[in-house]
């Protein structure tokens, strides 16, 4: 069936996704396309990603922008200038809204005021910091290569150079007890600025942690019982303390969610930029899945010759029902049925909506459908369920 082209979207927003692929080193839980390397040419790297932008720029003219991400990787390791150079094409390629929000993610061992201030004259509005842990020896094991006092440090820095900070703890960790997730949620709860991302720590296959517990190396997780719990404690304490959860794992005071993430979880439409990146583009009724190159030199040669993009792939509608389906059911304000059904008629059949509302997962109204509590716990299957 035909999608409602533009109009789809923009219910969504606009948003540019940009990748910085290095790091000091490889956590052994990270999944994500992040390299190790001694040196980066940054004004070589700032040409690229800054061309990238503006080829994109020409395929959707017109468009209102209303967030910059820079992930990674860790982003806090490109020069101020980088940053400049990607932002500048990006007001040279769309309309910026009046209130974009422009984040950039940040390594605690990485941050030093002046750097952040440089952030902030080039167009950063916004920071996220992996602090992973306010536990010192849950840091070793996780290995990062700040400890507790850089971490601490770090969020002083940011808040005295952005309004907005986030930052991100793992949890379900190693060895941890209820009470040790309590007392530690509490704590960042007294740090906290305007947002949390809070995680439930997942051995991902190709990382270390993976290699790891199929070597029986890996002890001391807690089982799925204690790691629902330790879910449910996260709603609780947040919620009382004014954070509530906008995303399953996002909390947020009001009006303070993360811009960015909902364009993902609405889906909207953004651009990728950078080695690895994704992203959704629609042009007219058609909808296009990119893919750049992972590895970074491929990546960089390519773009220096024409084009960083590997692949574009037509979405059918019914993959971009499936897709919005497993985005939107994430976010507690759920999604449309109006706009999924105009997508796929046959995802998430009335009889499916009934049977799963009986079981108190999800609850539809107002052409709104969104899951419970309960059904955030069991997210994967609620989803399995009402796909066709």
């Amino acid at each position: 069936m035909a999608t409602e082209g533009p109009e789809d979207w923009q219910r969504g927003g606009f948003g540019l996704y940009v990748h910085w692929p290095f790091c000091e080193a490889k956590c052994p839980y990270c999944d994500f396309n992040s390299h190790v390397v001694s040196q980066v040419d940054q004004a070589r790297w700032a040409r690229a990603l800054a061309s990238e932008v503006r080829c994109a720029g020409e395929q959707t003219q017109g468009r209102v922008l209303s967030s910059i991400f820079f992930g990674g990787g860790t982003p806090s390791l490109m020069a101020p200038e980088t940053v400049a150079a990607v932002i500048e094409a990006a007001r040279d390629s769309w309309t910026f809204a009046n209130d974009i929000e422009v984040t950039l993610e940040a390594n605690p061992r990485s941050v030093e005021a002046g750097r952040f201030v440089g952030y902030a004259r080039a167009g950063v509005n916004r920071v996220s910091l992996g602090v992973q842990s306010l536990r010192g020896a849950d840091l070793r094991r996780l290995g990062r290569l700040h400890d507790v006092d850089e971490a601490r440090k770090a969020l002083s820095v940011a808040r005295d150079c952005f309004d907005r900070v986030s930052f991100d703890l793992i949890y379900a960790r190693q060895d941890q007890s209820l009470q040790d997730w309590r007392e530690e949620l509490e704590e960042a709860l007294e740090l906290a600025v305007d947002h949390l991302s809070l995680y439930q720590l997942t051995v991902e296959e190709g990382t270390a942690f993976w290699n790891r517990a199929r070597a029986g190396g890996l002890r001391g997780l807690p089982g799925e019982d204690l790691a629902a719990d330790m879910y449910e404690l996260t709603q609780e304490i947040c919620s009382a303390a004014g954070y509530d959860a906008y995303e399953v794992s996002n909390h947020a005071r009001p009006g303070a969610q993360s811009r960015h993430n909902l364009v993902y979880w609405r889906y909207g439409d953004w651009v990728g930029v950078g080695p690895g990146a994704h992203g959704r583009i629609s042009q007219g009724p058609v909808r296009e899945a990119t893919v750049a190159w992972r590895m970074p030199g491929a990546w960089i040669a390519q773009a220096e010759a024409g084009s960083g993009m590997e692949s574009r792939e037509i979405l059918s509608a019914e993959d971009q029902a499936s897709e919005y389906l497993m985005m939107g059911l994430r976010l507690s304000e759920g999604l449309y049925l109006d706009r999924l059904h105009a997508l796929d008629p046959a995802i998430a059949p009335e009889s499916k909506i009934a049977e799963l509302s009986a079981l108190g997962l999800i609850e539809s109204r107002d052409g709104v459908l969104r899951t419970t509590g309960a059904g955030r716990l069991v997210l994967n299957s609620v989803i399995a369920a009402l796909l066709p």
